[in-house]
């Protein structure tokens, strides 16, 4: 009767809040963060961090459920069946105990938020309070989990309303394509668990690799593709625990050699560690250990994990339909905090964001540094996403009115100096230097050498691109796939602009796609260039890796793209092409040579993001409504400014009025 009374005040809101719909996820309010548990131990790392929760393994380890990997980190075993419910028997501790009633005592009750739903992989919803004692009901219904964490089902699949692609797969015909179904295999085969729930995906899984350096871990920006491929499918707990265990993991110390990085950094990864418990042999404690940059190659901050996390949350909403992650408090929170943090005030004239090389995708040192196109198209997709999720607060006033600002003059800069063709080749040819005037042409001091002969034989008669960098004195004319495909896709280049991007992908399909797509950029940098730009490095050598290596996860961007610009049958060509090889060379990470015709020298097998990469192209070919989720079309606002600022001439005279204008082009 105790018991009762307590789980009531819990679901009715009169006792303290417990972990929510996630097995062992705390509600992640902000009264939790200022009273979550740490635990410190001798042998972990200074300052890692955990979510307090037990892990009582040993019957699972019995009967072979579980391995141990050579540094004691649990995970499934490859052949195992294991029934859907019997995962519950991690315990978790709660944060604050109500009236006794705790996650230990003799009736295993979860505590569930009263608001939400319990949903292991999509399979079940179950509101209020789930015992462990009615699982011999539950399991009655003739499904099954399987090691590699696909659902067989009997019954109608659940879907949410107003979700879209809900449940797509459910009614998919029996006959599969063998590699999707391999490929499939193998994300589920990547899936890391935290206490029993899906919580992300490692970056490769390489049986052949006797070094495995961070492959193991989850990173951000690996997990995208993977992601949307589950959210594809119906499956969003594994998104919606990423989404949420990620945003903890912003608020924490991060500190290198006495300096702490910004509030609202995320992290580039994080790891799932296992300990045993003090004085406990029969339970283990699963410990989250995020990387900020402290551990990375390079130690170079994440700038883009951020807003890749915001790319992924909007895109969770509309899909899944589920608009209350969005809407919590702490998420709204993480969300102004990642804004703050890239619309601080500094010494930059430009409204393009400033970073330092290997801060994105390209992780290593490619003279990138500046205002790489990569981060400028995840910058304005990120910040029309946190527009459209926002809640409309009094606090939130100021920080909307820098975020508008800011769009406005980003998408003009972009769209006005970035864009090359032949045209405004011939242009910057004829620019004349030294101009030190308000009127000036060439603003940014560009000596017209730099555009070299062979960018001259290689731009088409129809088609251009959006330049890599921009800075003073320097434009870099490398074509960078990324940045290009997502400035498509958010809206940033213009719908003349976006169609000459992909005019420019099939006039130059040899040099960009070749026998595998796609070209990270092009052209690599070469001799002389490549030993003072990358500082001779052995693993960006010419056409490998970051310097013109092809990345096949870049399909699904490549997908999205074409797409929104209703061109399906270039993404089509191009993962027709990938299938050719992708699964008979092992779903390498990159591979090398002009026209791609080596696995790279250093690539790792099985990289989890190539497979999804693959999966999300094949899935939204399938059905291209289904990308409504990560494209945005031109706000009629921001081309009604655009227009206004090309009107009105842009390089006006400096006055006192001016000094009130709220951005700067």
């Amino acid at each position: 009767m105790a018991t009762s009374d307590a789980v009531l005040q819990v679901l009715s809101g009169a006792g303290p809040r417990s972990f929510s719909s996630d097995l062992c996820f705390s509600n992640l309010d902000l009264a939790f963060r200022s009273k979550h548990i740490k635990y410190v131990r001798k042998r972990a790392s200074r300052h890692m961090k955990m979510f307090k929760c037990s892990s009582v393994l040993q019957d699972c380890i019995g009967k072979q459920w579980f391995k141990r990997s050579g540094d004691g980190d649990l995970y499934l075993s490859g052949n195992a069946t294991i029934k859907r419910l019997q995962l519950l028997r991690c315990k978790c501790q709660q944060a604050e105990r109500v009236s006794g009633v705790t996650t230990e005592g003799g009736n295993g009750t979860w505590f569930v938020d009263g608001a939400k739903t319990l949903n292991l992989n999509g399979a079940v919803n179950s509101p209020g309070v789930l015992e462990l004692g009615d699982t011999q009901q539950l399991t009655s219904e003739k499904e099954v989990l399987t090691s590699n964490g696909s659902v067989n089902k009997e019954e109608e699949s659940l879907t949410t309303n107003g979700a879209v692609g809900t449940g797509r797969d459910a009614s998919r015909k029996a006959s599969v394509d063998p590699i999707e179904e391999e490929a499939w295999e193998l994300l589920r085969d990547s899936v890391v668990y935290y206490c029993g729930s899906p919580i992300g995906t490692i970056a490769a899984n390489d049986p052949t690799s006797s070094s495995v350096l961070n492959y193991d871990q989850v990173f951000i920006r690996d997990f995208i593709p993977s992601g949307i491929a589950f959210l594809l499918k119906g499956e969003y707990d594994i998104v919606r625990n990423f989404l949420l265990h990620t945003l903890q993991l912003q608020s924490w110390e991060k500190t290198m050699d006495c300096h702490s990085p910004g509030q609202g950094l995320m992290p580039a990864s994080f790891k799932v560690r296992t300990f045993p418990l003090d004085g406990d042999d029969s339970a283990t404690e699963e410990v989250l250990d995020p990387d900020f940059g402290e551990a990375a190659i390079g130690r170079v901050a994440p700038v883009d994990s951020g807003l890749w996390w915001i790319i992924l949350l909007r895109a969770y909403g509309k899909c899944s339909g589920d608009l209350s992650v969005q809407e919590r408090i702490d998420v709204q929170t993480g969300i102004k905090m990642i804004l703050r943090l890239c619309l601080a005030d500094g010494f930059d004239m430009f409204p393009t964001l400033l970073v330092t090389d290997g801060s994105c995708m390209i992780d290593r040192r490619m003279g990138i540094h500046g205002h790489p196109l990569e981060i400028q198209a995840l910058f304005y997709s990120a910040l029309l996403g946190a527009r459209e999720m926002l809640t409309p607060e009094d606090g939130s006033t100021d920080l909307l009115r820098a975020l508008n600002n800011r769009l406005v003059a980003l998408s003009f800069h972009i769209r006005e100096y970035y864009w090359i063709d032949l045209r405004k080749l011939n242009e910057i040819y004829r620019y004349k230097t030294e101009e030190y005037s308000y009127d000036a042409v060439n603003k940014f001091n560009i000596y017209p050498d730099q555009v070299s002969t062979s960018l001259v034989e290689w731009m088409p008669n129809q088609g251009g691109y959006l330049i890599g960098n921009l800075q003073p004195a320097h434009m870099d004319f490398r074509f960078f796939s990324l940045g290009n495909m997502w400035s498509i896709v958010s809206g940033l280049a213009t719908r003349d602009q976006s169609n000459a991007i992909l005019d420019l992908i099939e006039a130059k399909w040899s040099d960009l796609v070749a026998d595998m797509p796609l070209k990270i950029c092009h052209p690599a940098l070469e001799g002389q260039e490549w030993q003072i730009i990358t500082g001779s490095d052995p693993k960006n050598t010419p056409w490998s890796y970051h310097n013109g290596g092809s990345w096949p996860t870049l399909l699904w961007q490549l997908t999205v793209a074409c797409i929104k610009m209703n061109r399906p049958e270039i993404a089509a060509r191009a993962i027709e092409i990938a299938e050719k090889r992708l699964s008979r060379d092992k779903w390498p990470e990159y591979y090398d040579t002009k026209k791609a015709r080596f696995i790279g020298k250093q690539a790792r097998l099985f990289q989890t993001w190539s497979i999804a990469g693959y999966l999300v192209a094949k899935l939204l070919l399938a059905d291209p409504s289904a990308a409504r989720m990560l494209v945005t079309d031109e706000d009629p606002e921001l081309v009604n400014a655009f227009s206004c600022m090309i009107s009105s001439n842009p390089r006006r005279k400096r006055g006192q009025n001016n000094s009130k204008k709220p951005f700067i082009i």
